[in-house]
């Protein structure tokens, strides 16, 4: 759902862009008359920015970021196609297993969407040691598509 990212500070904040296209197949019915983004897309841009910056902050040690709830979340207004959703976050908390991150979107300067994430972080060898190497494989694909989103280069650490 994200485009790029120009702005990721590790353990404070992530700045996002997410354009939405006239041509993505979903406008066809929502709705014909009036397509907009709909509101769940703009929550999976502003979950997947707060993934994003949960990952690098804690230098991918997990393979497994998963959103456990939304909470206080505003819809207060619309995306449109050719318009641009810049979405922000800041880290409040980082434990062990979980994150909380709270996140916005908007346009034009106006916001249009906000909420506080609570994300949960873990590894598929926590269950079965023999999925090691698959979270390693995970991590290093994560770590390869965060430089594809990046509008900068970005510096991370092992695998």
């Amino acid at each position: 759902m994200l485009d790029r990212i120009v702005l990721l500070e590790s353990g404070v904040r992530i700045g996002a862009e997410r354009m939405l296209r006239a041509d993505e197949e979903y406008l066809q019915d929502h709705f014909p008359s009036f397509p907009v983004m709909p509101g769940v897309l703009m929550l999976e841009s502003l979950f997947q920015a707060a993934m994003w910056l949960v990952r690098v902050t804690e230098d991918f040690q997990h393979s497994i970021v998963v959103l456990e709830s939304a909470r206080n979340v505003k819809y207060t207004g619309f995306v449109a196609p050719g318009q641009v959703l810049q979405v922000t976050g800041e880290l409040t908390k980082l434990d062990d297993d979980s994150a909380m991150v709270k996140a916005k979107g908007a346009v034009e300067g106006n916001v249009v969407v906000s909420g506080r994430l609570h994300l949960v972080l873990s590894n598929l060898s926590d269950q079965d040691s023999d999925d090691k190497p698959q979270d390693l494989f995970t991590r290093k694909r994560m770590r390869q598509e965060l430089e594809g989103l990046c509008a900068l280069p970005l510096k991370t650490g092992g695998p």
